[in-house]
């Protein structure tokens, strides 16, 4: 029996997920991989084509997952290579005004298309899937956009001690500011029954790496699919960020794993995964691991010319052990 599990994130974050876990598939551990997509992504491509075609899905965290999960083949791998293909700016003398094309991912388009000629996300993303051979499923974690927005202290350098409301998932991550306050809206949106139906039958719940307040909490705040998080009898890892964005200026280690608790209270975590180079003093966090249930396991999962990104192939062998334990 593979060993299924449920990855939650978008962007950067989830795409490493995704990678270590497709390459331990690769290597022979048998795993079945959905990955749970934030769909609040309103700025560069996505947002444009939101704006521009009310899309249904912003694409872009979409089809990054999908690159992530490509086979190995070289047609495969090709294919997502053009997914992530995106138009370049070309002089053309003569003809005025922008070029539509540029900067949107061929990805994006393909699966803007694929969602208006269907009319049905799902079915959209697994045809999507087929076509780069994904050593796994990747699904919406609600069946239309949401949109995020923050209350944050100093996000108007104007007027730097005062909480503003900042909108939309590009502004949040983008602001210079403490978040005091994260929500989505709707508050409730249609969430997608596949995806609930993944978290029931998982083995394991992967929460990040992965942008804290746009890309990973999202999923927590969704009822349906928070109930479905709580209920679930799988086992929970979270795999902690190497460094601080804009959106958690002034948040630890320690404080990224408490703002778990608070978003989704009665959460109970089993392993928290972190690089040891990274994560500082160990003991503030390790204290915020138990505090969740968890224990704390310090791994070698960065890259090695000392920027804070995740490595997939070293993020995948400090997996093995976990993923592998039994109950």
């Amino acid at each position: 029996m593979p060993v299924r599990v449920v990855a939650f994130g978008g962007g950067h974050g989830l795409s490493a997920s995704l990678r270590a876990l497709r390459s331990r598939a690769a290597d022979g551990l048998e795993l079945d991989i959905t990955a749970v997509v934030t769909v609040g992504d309103n700025g560069g491509s996505s947002g444009r084509l939101l704006a521009e075609r009310d899309a249904l899905l912003p694409p872009g965290d979409l089809r990054q997952a999908l690159a992530a999960l490509a086979d190995d083949r070289e047609t495969t791998q090709r294919t997502a290579q053009l997914l992530q293909y995106r138009f370049a700016e070309i002089p053309a003398p003569g003809v005025g005004g922008p070029d539509p094309l540029v900067g949107h991912a061929v990805g994006n388009l393909l699966l803007l298309g694929l969602m208006e000629m269907l009319g049905d996300p799902v079915q959209a993303l697994d045809h999507a899937a087929a076509m780069v051979g994904a050593r796994g499923r990747v699904l919406p974690m609600a069946r239309h956009a949401i949109g995020i927005e923050a209350d944050m202290r100093g996000g108007d350098p104007e007027r730097p001690h005062e909480i503003v409301t900042v909108r939309g998932q590009h502004a949040v991550a983008v602001a210079h500011g403490h978040v005091e306050a994260v929500r989505i809206h709707p508050a409730d949106p249609p969430v997608c029954s596949q995806a609930v139906a993944a978290i029931d039958e998982a083995d394991w719940l992967i929460f990040g790496p992965g942008s804290w307040f746009t890309s990973v909490l999202p999923h927590l705040m969704v009822p349906r699919l928070a109930e479905a998080i709580m209920k679930s009898p799988a086992r929970r890892l979270v795999t902690l960020n190497l460094a601080t964005e804009n959106e958690t200026l002034g948040l630890s280690v320690a404080d990224h794993l408490a703002a778990l608790h608070s978003y989704l209270p009665g959460l109970r975590v089993d392993v928290v995964l972190a690089d040891g180079r990274w994560v500082g003093e160990p003991e503030p966090v390790r204290r915020a691991a138990e505090g969740l249930g968890a224990r704390l396991v310090l791994a070698p999962v960065a890259v090695a010319d000392g920027r804070p990104k995740h490595d997939p192939e070293s993020l995948g062998v400090a997996l093995v052990p976990v993923l592998g334990a039994t109950r």
